[in-house]
């Protein structure tokens, strides 16, 4: 049976292929991954919409004993310390790169360094200097900096785990059109990650709120309420409510369940910029209705606030 495992040293899945083996997530099992004979753990079984995502295959060995576990945490402490060596190697050599880590596969029969750069490097005398220096096979892997803090780790403003490290691998295009969609501050330390990129967590929203701005007006549109002509100056929809201005200073928020799109008579074209395109009716909303009959003189509304 296939599963979705997800590799202990750089947090990228892969499609696995565990036989017979008594697996269930979070298992650990030792595998033929990308990199060679590794360790992973399993995050469960693969759906059929999932698997086109995946251009390979690899094959589970067993299920990761203690010794195996021994294995890894010795050969991270050494990966650690030949990463400072590449590190002090790369200096010496006046590479412009930045040595992100270093991974031993399971078998310690190559060694892994992953680094960051913001150009093509030529290493090639720096790879004969540790080849010499460690007398394994090395491999030197370009990564991006979304890469670089998905293996790094660490904790994300909403004060969780970072989503490329804990939850998914598949780092997801981004765009500033999404945080403009969900009212984000465009303030870029407010709507970016420790990567200096635009957070994840705006992907996996934008869908949501897509289908939510549907239900409301847009800015700027007019709302009609018996006489009165208000304008929209601001939607919130976390708290599924909009606030309303008049020309003199009148200021309303309403919940959107009292807002009604008004219908335009056949034939008749639409004007969006003076339109009254949506008509304020509490009647069905207890929230609006409440608020409308607290305090409402001739038609000039003083409310601020449901």
């Amino acid at each position: 049976m296939d599963y979705v495992v997800r590799n202990m040293h750089s947090r990228e899945t892969d499609l696995c292929d565990c036989g017979d083996l008594p697996v269930e997530p979070k298992t650990r099992i030792v595998y033929e991954g990308r990199y060679g004979i590794d360790l992973g753990v399993v995050l469960g079984t693969v759906q059929e919409g999932t698997r086109k995502k995946y251009k390979d295959c690899f094959k589970a060995v067993r299920v990761a004993q203690e010794r195996d576990l021994e294995s890894y945490r010795e050969q991270d402490l050494q990966a650690r310390d030949a990463a400072r060596t590449c590190a002090e190697r790369v200096e010496s050599h006046k590479l412009d790169m930045h040595v992100v880590s270093a991974h031993y596969t399971l078998d310690k029969s190559k060694l892994l360094f992953f680094f960051v750069s913001d150009h093509r490097v030529d290493f090639r005398m720096l790879v004969r200097d540790l080849v010499g220096i460690f007398q394994v096979r090395v491999e030197l892997r370009q990564i991006g900096v979304r890469d670089e803090t998905r293996i790094i780790g660490g904790m994300g403003i909403c004060g969780r785990r970072l989503c490329c490290n804990g939850i998914s691998d598949k780092l997801p295009p981004v765009s500033i059109r999404m945080a403009k969609d969900q009212n984000y501050s465009l303030n870029s330390m407010k709507v970016s990650g420790p990567c200096g990129r635009l957070l994840c967590c705006l992907s996996y929203e934008h869908q949501f709120y897509q289908e939510e701005r549907r239900k409301y007006p847009r800015e700027g549109a007019l709302v009609e309420l018996d006489e009165a002509v208000l304008k929209v100056q601001e939607i919130n929809i976390l708290n599924g409510q909009v606030r309303l201005s008049g020309t003199e200073g009148q200021h309303l928020t309403v919940p959107v369940c009292s807002l009604h799109r008004q219908s335009v008579p056949q034939g008749k074209k639409k004007d969006r910029r003076r339109s009254v395109e949506w008509v304020l009716n509490p009647e069905g909303c207890p929230e609006a209705a409440q608020a409308l009959s607290a305090d409402e003189m001739d038609g000039q509304i003083e409310i601020d606030g449901v």
